[in-house]
């Protein structure tokens, strides 16, 4: 499948304020669900993109609403599909949602009001509720969403919805986009770059419905979640990224420590011993603060 972008005319209006951005690969049975919530925004400045990231599951003859933007491209992971719309997008802020999360008709709204109310902040989100097999649920005292310097926080697990999060479009400029070598905690990993050094919003409103339990959820794919976290945070001490203040970088490392000890223990109950000398020979080279770090190992299978 080649890659093509197909705008109405309703698009070469003037710059959006929000441009919204629908990443989907194989979701068709949930899209409509998504789409529908946002043509349904009370606040109507914004224009949705939907990058279709390979589907295999007929997507292609899916009628969408003329006032849509899709790009479809070949299959690349959810990063590559993100970072797709936000390259086309136009909008001064961008807006991302899942594919099998939907928002509240004033969702848009009462982000927009609060960019005007709070508009030295760049990047902020609100609180969702969530759905797991049809059932409501709470979300647990360690998922509680905070703002301000979130950094130390979100060190031990992403604290951020793609689906609740609003960034300023030239934030991206300055930290980049979504890493596309990581299968997941692409989130994790760019929301820890950026709150390293900017302040998070938040509105304390449940704007966002999150499903969750689906079978083909990634966080379910994968092994030893935290070992992409890790990965993660050691771009900060490989040059990758701008190097932390002494305090932030102190927090990072115990946080590491921290995750490798939990992974050992892992590895060494199912017998991934060689992974785990890997893990060993890490742990080495940031005590020793070695300028060379192989890390590439936690992102394979």
């Amino acid at each position: 499948m080649s890659s093509k972008n197909v705008r109405s005319n309703f698009c070469l209006r003037n710059k959006p304020f929000f441009s919204v951005i629908i990443p989907v690969f194989n979701r068709k049975e949930f899209l409509a669900r998504a789409i529908n919530s946002v043509l349904s925004q009370d606040f109507q400045d914004y224009e949705l993109i939907i990058v279709d990231d390979g589907s295999t599951d007929g997507l292609e003859n899916f009628i969408f609403h003329p006032d849509i933007i899709v790009f479809r491209k070949d299959n690349g992971g959810v990063s590559s599909a993100r970072n797709s719309g936000i390259r086309i997008a136009s909008g001064e802020y961008i807006a991302f949602l899942d594919s099998d999360d939907e928002w509240k008709s004033n969702k848009l709204s009462l982000q927009h009001k609060f960019i005007i109310e709070n508009p030295e902040i760049n990047i902020f989100q609100s609180e969702e509720e969530w759905i797991r097999r049809g059932e409501k649920v709470n979300s647990k005292n360690i998922h509680k969403k905070i703002s301000g310097d979130i950094f130390y926080n979100s060190l031990k697990l992403c604290l951020v919805s793609p689906s609740a999060v609003v960034v300023k479009k030239e934030i991206f400029d300055e930290y980049g986009l979504f890493d596309e070598n990581m299968p997941v905690c692409e989130d994790y990993d760019l929301w820890l770059r950026i709150s390293a050094k900017e302040p998070f919003g938040l509105l304390n409103e449940k704007l966002i419905i999150k499903y969750g339990g689906s079978h083909d959820q990634l966080s379910s794919s994968k092994w030893g979640m935290d070992r992409f976290r890790i990965y993660s945070m050691i771009k900060f001490l490989d040059g990758t990224y701008e190097r932390l203040s002494p305090d932030k970088e102190t927090m990072l490392k115990e946080e590491i420590y921290n995750k490798i000890e939990v992974l050992l223990k892992g590895c060494i109950k199912h017998g991934r011993t060689n992974f785990a000398h890997h893990l060993e020979n890490l742990h080495d080279s940031i005590s020793n603060n070695l300028n060379s770090i192989d890390s590439k190992f936690l992102l394979q299978e």
